[in-house]
């Protein structure tokens, strides 16, 4: 038996925040620890500084390095360049990835 519970980050475009709250919901309900985004931004919201964003892009990163495995969030199979790079980075360091639709 696991001395903590598996540890999952969620990843994926910020417009499916519905989708990746669903997905926090039913791993949180299993018994999963979940670390997922924690701002989700549309450029017709909000606008953020390219400082931010690079911020947030690294900060995902250390994310990634908590988690035992990674789920990626992706409804049609889109993935964007965002999201590309912390597929690459989960990949690089030997996290398992899933996917929540084909690609």
């Amino acid at each position: 038996m696991p001395d903590r519970p598996e540890i999952v980050f969620i990843c994926g475009s910020t417009r499916f925040v519905d989708e990746m709250s669903a997905a926090n919901r039913d791993l949180t309900f299993a018994g999963v620890i979940v670390v997922a985004p924690g701002v989700f931004l549309r450029a017709e919201d909000e606008l953020i500084t390219n400082e931010q964003k690079t911020a947030l892009d690294a900060l995902h990163l250390r994310k990634i390095d908590l988690a035992d495995r990674v789920l990626v969030v992706n409804p049609g199979g889109y993935i964007g360049e965002s999201t590309s790079r912390e597929i690459a980075y989960a990949h690089t360091t030997g996290k398992p990835i899933s996917f929540t639709d084909p690609v």
